[in-house]
């Protein structure tokens, strides 16, 4: 799909940047569709089909790409801003954020899904939570940080030696450039979101979005007032966790302890 657009748009002469100028979707976002990082979306197809006079060819061969269904549409627009965000911040009170979870611990979130995952489909979720890591290891990653509620941190999950490699996992995390581990202490008396976890998003282009999830649906919003509200959350409990030094002395502690 992505060659076929690159071939189309290069035949009525744009760039990928005038291309995505008209579509107010940005450079970034054509040159990952033609490079297979980001699916092509049918309305966006349909667009083109007309921009660029192709008589349908787009929408025709995208109805006959295999479906996706593992992951839910909100969630796949949010991993592909994801891979090109230039700075992620997030908030965790059930379990750890998955870029800095260890394939042990993405396997135990996984099978304690309700109703049951099968193990097929456990190897293809995990595989790809792995890969949506890479952008931490990548030559320009995102500035990134991660506040997480202390019981999190101190869940067993999957396990004590799961667990120990997980807390080892994110003590050499929290020593990488530009990433920020923080967690949010018990004994807190109150906190800036009591309302749930969310991940907020910068995307090349400065806008900045936020992704929700609950029990049976998830929600990115790209709404400037709703964003900033919680942009406000995320720096309040920025200031309320312990800072990075702190945590990190926390996670000593708890391996010392293991």
């Amino acid at each position: 799909m992505g060659a076929l657009l690159a071939l189309f748009r290069e035949a009525a002469g744009y760039t990928q940047k005038s291309l995505g100028e008209i579509f107010v979707v940005g450079e970034q976002q054509i040159a990952s569709i033609e490079q297979g990082r980001r699916p092509l979306k049918m309305d966006l197809a349909e667009q083109l089909d007309q921009l660029l006079d192709t008589k349908g060819a787009l929408v025709a061969a995208l109805s006959e790409m295999p479906e996706v269904d593992l992951i839910p549409l909100w969630a796949e627009e949010f991993l592909d801003r994801e891979r090109e965000a230039i700075a992620i911040s997030s908030y965790e009170n059930q379990v750890l954020p998955g870029l800095l979870q260890t394939e042990p611990y993405a396997w135990a979130v996984f099978r304690s899904r309700v109703p049951f995952y099968d193990e097929d489909t456990i190897a293809q979720l995990v595989a790809a939570r792995l890969e949506r890591q890479r952008i931490l290891q990548g030559k320009n990653p995102p500035i990134t940080c991660f506040v997480v509620w202390e019981p999190v941190l101190r869940a067993p999950i999957g396990g004590r030696e799961v667990w120990v490699e997980q807390l080892r996992h994110l003590r050499a995390c929290s020593e990488l450039p530009g990433l920020m581990f923080q967690v949010l202490p018990l004994n807190r008396t109150s906190h800036a979101s009591l309302d749930g976890p969310f991940v907020l998003l910068e995307t090349p282009e400065h806008q900045r979005l936020v992704y929700t999830e609950n029990q049976r649906g998830s929600q990115l919003i790209a709404d400037p007032d709703e964003v900033a509200i919680l942009t406000q959350k995320c720096a309040m409990l920025r200031s309320q966790a312990l800072t990075p030094e702190d945590t990190r002395d926390l996670l000593d502690r708890l391996l010392g302890e293991a």
